[in-house]
């Protein structure tokens, strides 16, 4: 999987980087080889906004796009949240497919389980 980071108003330091390619790991390992994944990083000017760090993540798979986005006072944090909710989406989009898979493959006289 492709990882590409870009901040936006952010700089986007080693350990940023480094913390962010060690938390898509897991779904990494999940995806195919060829999907493109966008960490886009940005803070919200507003002083009255408390949880001003945004990570956005966004994943392109075959034929489908999952996307995440999650706000907090860290950026780490930030980045953990979105990471853990995109997780989610790609573990339910595996058990879909495979569900339809299955399904597909049965035999026309068989009965479902």
């Amino acid at each position: 999987m492709r990882i590409e980071v870009k901040g936006r108003n952010v700089v986007v330091g080693d350990e940023v980087r480094e913390r962010i390619q060690k938390r898509l790991e897991k779904i990494a390992k999940q995806v195919s080889p060829l999907a493109e994944c966008d960490v886009e990083l940005s803070e919200e000017k507003n002083p009255s906004i408390a949880d001003s760090q945004i990570a956005e993540v966004t994943l392109r798979l075959k034929g489908t796009t999952l996307r995440a986005r999650n706000a907090s006072s860290s950026m780490v944090q930030s980045v953990n949240l979105a990471a853990d909710e995109l997780a989610r989406q790609v573990k339910r989009h595996r058990d879909k497919r495979r569900g339809r898979r299955v399904s597909t493959k049965m035999e026309p006289g068989a009965a479902a389980p």
